[in-house]
């Protein structure tokens, strides 16, 4: 099959759409004259295409914030132990109670109530590696998880999506596929975390099949499987399987698919959930553990108690990850949060949040286990609290020392939304980070003191030979803000930040080139879904 047609799609046609191969025995010249036009019109978008930084392998120079002390990191540890000793955990699946059970936790006979005791915990949770390579597709879009590392994930999960000329609405296939597309094509966008948008337009028993193969053939770098049951977690294997041209045994040892793995707090884990647990760790695949405790509602109102709490939560899920496969790649995830008291309403890039997320960081590195950490704004509109909050969301992140940072480009209305003009906006702040975690360069030619003695008192040096050799790279270039003075902004049509955003996210959907999928993997592929579809894929 043909690669995915190159348009902007906004309307009802499928965007991931395929044409069939045409027959190589009736090429005619106009076909040739009408190939050579397109190459030229690539080369002439992709030499006016928006400027961006580089992919870049980024590692955080500084030290992260400790906002407890150790001792006080201690004590949330001694109190995680406690509520797993004492009050115990929730897992709704006989087979993870067998797997406790075997290794010696204590289950309550007639319930699914287990308690971990603290060395066995503490035992098993060390077997988890302190870092890990995680494979992409294209072998440049690789990623490190480990002490120093930083990846920025993309929105994942939203069911709705927005922009400024459709408004809000359900999340559709097509937009799915637009967010894949402008995903691959922003090179500061590491990884996929889940559905950009949730494409409800699509059977559920079957839409795991068409989004999975959508990452394969839109993008080449490291995304996500829902683990919602077993059938769904191994049909994501053999797609990424076939994609990435392996065999099963060659992706056990490649990890290079991840997943999710919330608990259903306080302190339960679902049986999907710990299906899609077990399968990965035993593929040797990312199991990022990750608690969704809000302050107020499903966690205690004070910070410590919910961060002890989201402590209990991942590490029993960890214990699980490392008993079904000891040494399977683990993350450490941090989803704490508050909830607007008068409404019930959650909140996000609240200094709740961000302190919750430095603490996080924290833990993590206490068991030595790579980090989970998200962005996020509970704003409706693309507007200054939007801004505000997903920057706090971001610092917490970024100085939390997390390797994994979901949700880092589009969140909106506290993850009801995905917003492509949100999506732009977040690529400028996740751009800004990349830039800042550059750190600082100090030698004789940065110092310039030569320059300075030539300029001298008075002068200024936007003629000096120093400053002519760097100009053009001197400074980061920004994707959205606008530089100029007052009138010249104005006589080029006084556009803001969000209108700038909307014009943006057009042009790189109307510059998007797919990455290439070899024929054969496509083929196979097609073949895979077509026959799962054909089963009745999940009831």
């Amino acid at each position: 099959m043909a690669s995915p047609r190159r348009v902007l799609i906004l309307g009802s046609v499928s965007p991931c759409a395929h044409t069939p191969h045409s027959d190589p025995g009736a090429t005619t010249l106009a076909d040739a004259s009408e190939r050579a036009a397109r190459r030229e019109s690539r080369r002439k978008r992709r030499s006016q295409g928006i400027q961006q930084l580089p992919w870049r392998t980024l590692t955080n120079p500084y030290e992260p914030i400790a906002v407890a002390s150790e001792d006080q990191i201690e004590a949330i540890h001694d109190a995680s132990m406690r509520i797993l000793e004492e009050t115990g955990m929730d897992f709704l699946h006989p087979e993870a109670l067998e797997i406790l059970s075997t290794a010696g936790a204590e289950v309550t006979p007639g319930t699914q109530r287990v308690r971990l005791d603290r060395h066995l915990v503490e035992e098993v949770v060390s077997s988890a590696p302190e870092s890990f390579h995680l494979h992409a597709r294209n072998p440049e879009h690789d990623l490190v998880m480990g002490p120093g590392s930083i990846n920025f994930g993309m929105i994942a999960s939203p069911p709705n999506s927005s922009d400024a000329d459709g408004g809000r609405r359900t999340g559709n296939f097509t937009d799915y596929c637009n967010f894949l597309r402008l995903g691959q094509a922003f090179n500061v966008i590491h990884f996929f975390g889940g559905y950009p948008v949730e494409p409800v337009d699509l059977p559920p028993g079957t839409r795991h099949l068409d989004c999975l193969s959508a990452f394969l053939t839109l993008t080449d770098k490291v995304f996500h499987a829902y683990s919602l049951g077993r059938q769904r977690i191994l049909d994501a294997l053999e797609i990424v399987r076939i994609g990435y041209g392996l065999t099963e045994s060659e992706l056990k040892d490649q990890p290079s698919m991840i997943t999710v793995v919330n608990s259903s707090s306080p302190l339960r884990l679902d049986g999907p959930m710990i299906e899609g647990l077990v399968e990965m760790a035993r593929m040797n695949q990312p199991v990022v553990a990750t608690p969704f405790t809000l302050s107020g509602a499903m966690a205690p109102v004070t910070l410590a108690g919910a961060i002890a709490q989201q402590n209990a939560e991942a590490l029993a899920m960890i214990t699980l990850t490392q008993l079904a496969n000891p040494g399977a790649p683990s993350v450490y995830g941090a989803f704490t949060s508050n909830v607007d008291m008068k409404s019930g309403a959650p909140a996000f890039g609240t200094p709740e949040f961000t302190r919750a997320a430095l603490v996080g960081g924290q833990l993590a590195r206490r068991y030595r286990i790579p980090y989970r950490s998200t962005g996020g704004t509970a704003a409706k509109a693309v507007d200054a609290q939007a801004a505000y909050e997903s920057q706090m969301s971001l610092w917490g992140a970024v100085m939390g020392h997390a390797a994994l940072i979901l949700h880092g480009a589009g969140w909106m209305e506290g993850s009801l939304v995905a917003s492509f003009e949100k999506f732009i906006i977040d690529v400028e702040m996740l751009q800004m980070m990349a830039e800042f975690l550059q750190g600082l360069a100090v030698d004789d030619d940065e110092l310039a003191v030569d320059v300075i003695a030539e300029v001298g008192p008075g002068g200024h040096f936007f003629g000096a030979a120093h400053t002519l050799e760097r100009y053009e790279t001197a400074f980061y270039a920004p994707l959205v803000s606008d530089w100029n003075n007052y009138e010249t902004w104005l006589e080029a049509g006084g556009e803001t930040a969000d209108q700038r955003a909307n014009r943006l996210w057009k042009q790189a959907l109307a510059e998007f080139e797919p990455p290439p999928l070899p024929d054969d993997r496509r083929a196979e592929l097609e073949e895979f879904v077509a026959h799962r579809k054909q089963e009745g894929g999940v009831g």
